[in-house]
């Protein structure tokens, strides 16, 4: 059972996605701590709390000290872990036997596009996305309808096919929703309570007639939850070593991690070519590259950078609608990440406001 303190806490994290998270933990705990302490006990009451009531306050104080505690380890640069669900002797994690939907060919095209532009899929490789394809189901709802209700349980998590959809979650009794967000094609809702065994923590509306792809509790925790689970932990030490991004806090790297995409590079390629227009950014895995320009018109393009793992490029694309101010080419086979710009910008906002917090840093590698 998750500890209320730490369920509320990360779900509110997580919908609220702030640009500051270890912040934000800290004025959350700051402003609702309080309602998790445990209530001061009279002598004269007639009912006594039990024991194992006072076993209960006891842990929630406890609960609000670590996170208190884990708020400010974070802040000084310290890994802290929070789990969302743990698998023992009485909670064994079941084999996953894939189901599947029958659909048609057109259908499995609409849902695999979609997959490929919600981040939250983009760790999968190709025998899972067939599989998360096949346990995918088309569903419709009309204009006004309601997908999700704040508070119920939840099995199932939704991908936009097409339509769109408003989410709004009451922060405190008493008050009426607020409006968070509109869910476009492409986006994907609902997977908190999968993610953390929680209730719904927000509801969802059809602002137009909506077609979504649902997708159940046991493939999303049989394949895309373990799989987003590989890739952030192969890629969070990694990113934390690449300069441009070591100014991040975990929470923002972890955001990154889910939007990576991988990409394989034979030797002798053109990664990048001067001049032509782009709008991804390129991180080095493995494998060697160089940079040339054209230095003298007529003349052939000059060797002016090296690249090698932890080395980027392409970083201009996200600043400025310019064409590529180089040629990136391999020197050996190569695998490299990639992040585009709608992810990055969606992710954690414009990437301008990562750049301000180091600017001095980045101003030696303006103009690659």
């Amino acid at each position: 059972k998750i500890n209320p303190v730490l369920e509320k806490m990360v779900i509110d994290l997580l919908l609220s996605k702030p640009d500051n998270s270890v912040a934000f933990m800290k004025q959350w705990l700051e402003t609702n701590g309080a309602e998790f302490e445990p209530k001061a006990k009279g002598k004269n009451k007639k009912e006594e709390v039990s024991s194992d009531e006072e076993e209960e306050e006891e842990e929630e104080e406890e609960t609000v000290q670590e996170l208190q505690k884990k708020t400010q380890l974070q802040a000084k640069g310290m890994r802290v872990s929070v789990s969302a669900e743990a698998f023992g002797a009485y909670n064994k994690k079941k084999a996953y036997v894939p189901k599947v939907i029958k659909k048609t060919e057109e259908q499995k095209e609409r849902i695999k596009l979609r997959l490929e532009q919600a981040f939250m899929f983009s760790a999968l490789d190709e025998k899972e996305k067939a599989i998360v394809i096949d346990a995918m189901e088309e569903v419709k709802y009309k204009s006004n309808s309601t997908v999700i209700f704040q508070g119920e349980n939840g099995d199932v998590l939704y991908v936009v096919d097409s339509g769109e959809l408003d989410c709004y979650k009451t922060f405190k009794k008493g008050e009426g929703p607020k409006h968070l967000k509109v869910y476009k094609a492409g986006d994907s809702f609902g997977e908190l309570a999968l993610l953390y065994n929680a209730p719904r923590a927000a509801t969802v509306m059809a602002r137009t007639n909506a077609v979504l792809f649902s997708l159940d509790r046991e493939c999303f925790n049989g394949i895309v939850k373990d799989a987003a689970a590989k890739k952030r932990d192969q890629y969070d030490e990694f990113l934390s070593k690449v300069d441009l991004l070591s100014t991040m806090d975990a929470y923002e790297r972890i955001k990154i991690a889910d939007a990576l995409k991988p990409i394989k590079v034979n030797k002798g390629e053109y990664i990048v070519k001067e001049g032509e227009n782009g709008d991804t950014f390129y991180i080095v895995v493995e494998g060697e590259a160089i940079a040339t320009k054209t230095i003298h018109p007529g003349q052939p393009p000059e060797k002016v950078l090296e690249y090698g793992p932890g080395s980027y490029f392409g970083e201009l694309a996200l600043l400025k609608d310019i064409p590529r101010q180089a040629n990136i080419v391999s020197l050996t086979e190569m695998k490299l990440v990639s992040l585009d710009r709608y992810s990055f910008k969606r992710l954690i906002g414009p990437v301008e406001d990562i750049l301000k917090r180091n600017f001095a840093k980045y101003e030696k590698f303006a103009f690659k």
